[in-house]
C-alpha cells in the first residue's frame, strides 16, 4: 500500500531546506551503495556525515514529528537519518530493493526497513522524467509530487527512479522501522484510525461509540506493536 503524505513541509520549509542543499557540496551517490545498487544507480548525494546533511536532516525529522498523517500511516519506532539525493543529466536509479536492515556507518544505530520514504524537494514541472515507479502497485506508475509532499511505500518492493532527462530532481529519502512489522496490520490500524477520527468529527470525541472504537484501536496496537 502506497501512502501520499501531503504538506510535510510548507513553502517556507521547502525554501529553507533547499537553501541548505543548494549551497552544499555533493558527491557520487554510490558512496553509500552496495555492489548490486551500484550497478543501477547514477545520481549525486549529500555526504552522509556532512554538516549540511545533519542540519537538513533535523529539519525533515522535525517536520515528520508535526505530521499526524505520517505518524498514523507509519507508526514509526525508528527513522533512519534522512539522506538527500540529486538527479540530473540522465541520472537514474534502476530496479532495486532496499536492504532489510540499515546500519549507520561507524555507529550502533540500525533499523529494520519496513517502509521507504521519498520527500520531494523539486516541483514536478521543474524537471522531465524522474518518476518513482513502485512495481506491483497500479497506483504508482511514476510518482512525481509537489515539493514538500512525501510518498511512503513498502521497503519490500522493487522500485526505481526513471531517468531525469532535463532539469534537476532533488529529494530526501529514508527508511522507517514501524512499531507494527506486518503491513496488513498497519493498513488495518490506519483505516481504523481514520474511521475513528471521522466518527469523532461527526459525533464528538466523548461519544460512547467513539470511545469504544478508540479503545479497539489502542488494544489492537497494544497486541501488535513491537514496543
Amino acid at each position: 500500500m502506497i501512502r501520499i503524505i501531503p504538506d510535510v513541509l510548507d513553502a517556507d520549509g521547502v525554501a529553507r531546506l533547499r537553501a541548505i542543499l543548494d549551497a552544499a557540496s555533493w558527491i557520487d551517490g554510490n558512496e553509500t551503495s552496495g555492489p548490486q545498487a551500484a550497478l543501477a544507480k547514477r545520481n549525486e548525494q549529500l555526504p552522509e556525515f556532512s554538516d549540511a546533511a545533519a542540519e537538513a536532516g533535523r529539519l525533515v525529522l522535525d517536520a515528520l514529528g508535526r505530521t499526524p498523517l505520517f505518524i498514523a500511516a507509519a507508526l514509526p519506532l525508528k527513522i533512519y537519518p534522512p539522506y538527500f539525493n540529486r538527479y540530473a543529466g540522465g541520472g537514474t536509479f534502476g530496479d532495486h530493493i532496499d536492504n532489510a536492515v540499515r546500519q549507520r556507518r561507524g555507529t550502533d544505530f540500525r533499523l529494520r526497513s519496513d517502509l521507504s520514504a521519498t520527500l520531494f524537494l523539486s516541483e514536478p514541472d521543474s524537471y522531465e522524467g524522474g518518476g518513482l515507479v513502485v512495481e506491483g502497485m497500479a497506483e504508482a506508475p511514476g510518482i512525481k509530487l509537489p515539493a514538500g509532499h512525501m510518498v511512503l511505500y513498502p521497503a519490500t518492493t522493487v522500485h526505481r527512479v526513471e531517468p531525469v532527462t532535463s532539469g534537476t530532481r532533488i529529494a530526501s529519502f529514508f527508511w522507517i522501522q514501524s512499531m507494527v512489522r506486518d503491513q496488513g496490520q498497519r493498513n488495518l490500524l490506519f483505516d481504523l484510525d481514520m474511521g475513528v477520527q471521522g466518527a469523532a468529527m461527526g459525533l464528538g470525541q466523548g461519544d460512547p461509540t467513539v470511545v469504544r472504537l478508540t479503545g479497539v484501536y489502542h488494544n489492537l496496537l497494544r497486541r501488535w506493536a513491537d514496543s
